[in-house]
């Protein structure tokens, strides 16, 4: 058995790998998110006659110095690591190697360290005007219904993916997402300016999606439901021209993603005076203790709080 796996091409240890993550119980889009940087790897050692089964602190080190030759960035690099180091932990659970020296590599090569000026560093938070701004210079009518409910709802990049046109209850102006393990509360709230963009992308929808495609957003070019880096793509390609977002710079403060509209979203709830409870559902984020799980929020005193609460952006 062993001479057998010594002898698998990268192509196939790859391959396993995506199907223990499977067995595990990973999603989709964190093995998409994997695949592709070891894909970049393989093909990296392929060219000096090497595979993965021959990692060691050696090409690691020199593999770092070679992404940033390529110009990726601090954290598209470190992205890169996470993955590397999965497949080493999946490599020893099959006794394939005998140590993750992927870790030694981050530890010292890609550590932040913390001073008294960089310690509290967080994610980019723009002012309601900018993000006004923002959404207002996108002209694609899709992707300004992402960015806008981003922004009007919270939600994570991959809740926003999964929904379907079924889930979007008008009358209330509620979207009912899909279980994940991160999410307790899985009833959101938009306001009448984002029904107005969406149903807008929603007619425009109809000429681009395939008939059998239930999914809200969907890719211009194969019209099925957007993925991961469509989405991501989509919205960042906007940030950048809208000087929010810098790709090239290693620094959290000048990146502009979906995820900080999460972080704009809570922030200006909480500063228009929104209870911290209501928040912490329309988040929905993971009950902690006991006493969360008998504490129940009335769903119609949360849609008008949430209301009167979530900034106006005037969007046309």
């Amino acid at each position: 058995m062993e001479s057998i796996t010594l002898n698998l091409t990268d192509k196939e240890v790859i391959k396993r790998f995506e199907e223990d993550c499977r067995i595990r119980g990973l999603t989709e889009g964190t093995i998409q998110s994997y695949r592709s940087p070891l894909r970049i790897l393989s093909s990296y050692l392929k060219a000096k006659n090497i595979n993965l089964l021959q990692l060691n602190r050696e090409i690691l080190r020199e593999y770092v110095g070679y992404l940033r030759m390529k110009g990726l960035n601090q954290k598209t690099i470190e992205n890169h690591f996470s993955a590397i180091s999965a497949l080493c932990e999946y490599l020893i659970y099959e006794g394939m190697i005998n140590k993750n020296v992927a870790l030694e590599i981050r530890k010292r090569y890609l550590h932040r360290y913390k001073s008294k000026d960089n310690g509290n560093i967080r994610r980019k938070l723009i002012s309601v005007g900018e993000m006004a701004n923002f959404i207002n210079s996108i002209p694609d009518i899709r992707d300004k219904a992402i960015a806008l409910l981003f922004a009007k709802t919270g939600i994570r990049r991959k809740e926003l993916i999964s929904i379907d046109l079924d889930d979007i209850n008008w009358e209330n102006m509620s979207i009912n997402l899909k279980p994940t393990a991160k999410r307790s509360n899985r009833i959101v709230f938009f306001d009448d300016e984002t029904a107005i963009i969406l149903r807008r992308w929603i007619i425009k929808r109809e000429s681009v999606a395939k008939p059998d495609c239930k999914a809200l957003f969907v890719s211009y070019i194969t019209g099925e439901r957007l993925n991961r880096s469509g989405i991501y793509n989509a919205f960042v390609y906007w940030a950048e021209r809208a000087g929010l977002h810098n790709p090239k710079s290693d620094k959290m403060e000048e990146h502009f993603t979906p995820h900080c509209c999460r972080h704009w979203f809570t922030t200006w709830l909480r500063r228009n005076g929104m209870p911290r409870e209501f928040i912490q559902e329309l988040r929905g984020d993971a009950r902690r203790e006991a006493m969360d799980i008998y504490y129940h929020i009335d769903l119609e005193e949360l849609r008008k709080a949430y209301l009167s609460c979530i900034p106006k952006l005037g969007v046309a």
